[in-house]
């Protein structure tokens, strides 16, 4: 059981319940600093007042996919319940849970909203409330229809997600609106959560920088702009170390008009460095080069090293095929853009990887590669000079990132959101 809640999680707790002032407004909407505690408290405040209002109705817990929902809240909320005396019977199969306590009985529906399609799924369901979480990264149309299937007297809407972009439809059209809408928003930071330590604190806070600071440490709505790596300079930048590496892995952005880059990378003790690159532009060269040829081009950067994988974009299809008839051992990358540049900029800023001084044109790249500001509600990079910077990002998250457990690896549930 939980020893203590800070001020601002005993409001989210009460702010139902006949005493509190809060107890007339339609919907709370808890956002900010990632690890605020705000999931936690939001969820259980979600089930207590669910049964302490309502018998035999049903209830909504809505997150990006169903798996989501189960591992960011129940897994933490249900032992708590349980411990408070409440029994619960989960038919996984049919992404439902009932929750009993004495004679009460209530059931709760587990649905994903990953895209457009999603709003079908609540379709057709009578809810005396719902709850939203991550509910930034849900499509509006989903939203709106689980808000929608709400029509139980007393309903309640609850919402929780960590800050995007200030154009975003949720920012508009419930934060900017709360009082409109009678919502109460409560905006958390990291020390509202009781069990975070100091140092765990200070540990977030390195791990982001520009926008991404701003909104998982401050937990403003803010636009990403100027250099995804504002921070990158060539005083990062290193000699190639002296001795043998332990281990060697080479990373590849495969391109046919595009460039291709290639990657070559030693761990040396506890870093990882990117010590030499291999980079073509068909388009400045004026020649497209075959798979073979970059097959070619990646023996070479290999050197007759003892290659453990090469990390391939996994749309390259018909080049991870030749590299696997060629002996090469082969892993898909993993992909999601902005996982992978919060994943890359938190390994540059510890040191768990370091870019070589051959390494030119990655260099050029990092003083290039930007934010596109015409996106509108999404963050988006802009297609440009981003070649070596997707084959970096593919070797950290797809290597450095699954190795890196209490370090890079907290971010796995976070950002995955995903994955």
């Amino acid at each position: 059981m939980i020893q203590a809640f800070s001020p601002k999680q005993r409001q989210v707790l009460r702010w139902w319940s006949d005493s509190a002032p809060e107890r007339g407004r339609d919907a709370i909407i808890c956002d900010g600093a990632v690890r605020s505690g705000k999931t936690l408290c939001l969820g259980l405040s979600f089930f207590l007042w669910a049964m302490a209002r309502y018998r035999g109705q049903q209830f909504a817990l809505c997150g990006k996919t169903t798996e989501s929902v189960r591992r960011n809240l129940l897994s933490s909320v249900l032992p708590l319940l349980g411990e408070l005396g409440f029994q619960w019977e989960e038919k996984v199969s049919r992404n439902k849970l009932l929750l009993r306590l004495g004679g009460r009985e209530n059931t709760f529906f587990l649905f994903g909203g990953k895209d457009e399609g999603s709003a079908a799924l609540i379709q057709g369901v009578t809810l005396a409330g719902v709850l939203l979480d991550e509910v930034a990264l849900m499509p509006r149309s989903f939203v709106e229809q689980a808000c929608a299937r709400c029509s139980v007297t007393g309903a309640k809407f609850w919402f929780s997600c960590n800050p995007e972009g200030p154009g975003h439809w949720f920012y508009r059209e419930w934060i900017c609106r709360c009082e409109e809408r009678n919502a109460l928003h409560l905006r958390f930071f990291m020390e509202d959560n009781p069990s975070l330590s100091e140092e765990t604190m200070a540990r977030y806070r390195r791990a982001f920088q520009g926008a991404f600071y701003r909104r998982f440490v401050l937990g403003e709505w803010t636009a990403a702009e100027g250099l995804v790596y504002d921070f990158f300079d060539e005083g990062m930048v290193e000699a190639v170390p002296a001795g043998e590496a332990q281990r060697w892995v080479i990373s590849c952005d495969y391109g046919t008009v595009n460039p291709t880059s290639l990657g070559l990378w030693g761990k040396f003790g506890e870093r990882w460095y990117r010590v030499k690159e291999y980079y073509y532009d068909a388009r400045e060269a004026k020649r497209q080069q075959t798979d073979q040829e970059y097959a070619q081009r990646l023996a070479e950067l290999a050197g007759g090293r003892e290659i453990e994988a090469v990390v391939v974009d996994p749309s390259a299809a018909s080049f991870l095929e030749l590299l696997r008839r060629e002996g090469w051992r082969v892993r898909k990358a993993k992909n999601d853009v902005l996982s992978g540049i919060r994943l890359t900029a938190d390994a540059l800023k510890q040191g768990r990887i370091v870019i070589c001084t051959p390494c030119r044109d990655a260099i050029r790249e990092f003083g290039s590669y930007c934010w596109d500001l015409s996106a509108g509600d999404h963050d988006k990079v802009k297609k440009q000079f981003d070649h070596a910077m997707d084959e970096i990002r593919y070797f950290v998250a797809t290597v450095v990132a699954p190795e890196e457990g209490a370090g890079l690896g907290f971010f796995a549930g976070f950002v995955e959101r995903t994955m």
